[in-house]
């Protein structure tokens, strides 16, 4: 083979390694599962509309138990070795706590219709992280030492769908603290783990990011959503809206009619114009200007549930 030819090739490779190395990677937040909150008994209600829910309370969490921080970190180490960035959990926790002046109720002041955010969803809204990773452990006693089982699941922060799964028990083992021997125990579980998580955001960077979107109406609105408008429903424009700017006009139309339109499996882009990580704020906002400016030119309320839902209500703010 000549010099020339060889070194071609492995003027390839070269790149082809750089490329891969440098591939995008989803942003992390690691967080106590919700099993191992309620078995700990670190659990909190809160008022969802009259409707009461228990929810993780994190803060506690973090405080009264001594091996939680230990394990978050660990983890977390793992991950970032596999070039994860991650949002650390219980500084974004601190961080959301320093600013409870901040509204957790919108409402509109004609109808009192309210919304509420779970402490869950405040906390995604903050950290903004595409994966949601939830560590569950137990520690069994054996005649030859201690064997922690774990089970480590990933979510997609936007619709919390489960995308990876690990699961496993350490060897027996007197020598080292819990977070160490669970370290081990995951850290032989967690190539199958770390491939499913860059698989699903590889999807996302080729197909869009999953939303859901709602449009309604206040009741006290004079028109509704077939109102005609250049000699198309109101409903037409909105879902031409919707196709032009979700990826590859991929969506569901679950419902219409005069009152809602609910879309469901919306793909949007992961990334703005201005490389900035889109959610369904930032998608509805789009559709927030158009029905605000001509020919429509109507008050538009915008609100979320967290990073994944955005609520668009016509008539009023």
């Amino acid at each position: 083979m000549k010099v020339s030819n060889l070194l071609l090739i492995l003027f390839a490779v070269v790149t082809s390694n750089v490329i891969f190395g440098q591939a995008k990677k989803p942003t992390l937040m690691v967080l106590p599962s919700d099993n191992w909150c309620e078995q700990r008994y670190f659990m909190t209600e809160f008022d969802n509309q009259g409707t009461k829910q228990k929810v993780p309370n994190y803060k506690q969490a973090f405080q009264e138990d001594t091996e939680l921080g230990q394990v978050i970190s660990k983890i977390g180490s793992l991950m970032i070795d596999r070039g994860f960035p991650l949002k650390d959990a219980e500084q974004e926790l601190k961080a959301i706590e320093a600013r409870t002046a901040e509204d957790n109720v919108t409402s509109s002041s004609a109808s009192g219709s309210t919304l509420v955010e779970s402490p869950l969803d405040r906390l995604k809204n903050k950290a903004k992280a595409d994966i949601i990773i939830q560590i569950w452990w137990n520690v069994t006693k054996a005649d030859d030492g201690k064997v922690v089982s774990f089970v480590l699941e990933a979510f997609d922060a936007y619709t919390s769908k489960r995308i990876a799964s690990s699961s496993g028990n350490s060897a027996p083992n007197n020598k080292d603290i819990i977070p160490v021997i669970l370290e081990q125990a995951v850290l032989a579980n967690i190539e199958p783990f770390n491939n499913q998580l860059q698989q699903h955001f590889t999807d996302l960077l080729t197909n869009g990011r999953e939303i859901r979107l709602t449009v309604k109406k206040w009741n006290n609105w004079e028109y509704d959503l077939e109102e005609e408008v250049n000699g198309e429903e109101l409903i037409d424009h909105i879902q031409a809206w919707v196709q032009k700017n979700s990826v590859n006009g991929r969506f569901s139309l679950s419902d219409a009619s005069e009152n809602v339109m609910r879309f469901e499996q919306v793909r949007i882009p992961v990334y703005d114009a201005n490389n900035n990580a889109l959610d369904a704020r930032g998608f509805a906002k789009g559709l927030q200007k158009y029905l605000k400016a001509e020919p429509f030119n109507y008050e538009v309320k915008l609100m979320t549930r967290g990073l994944g839902e955005a609520i668009i209500v016509l008539g009023e703010k």
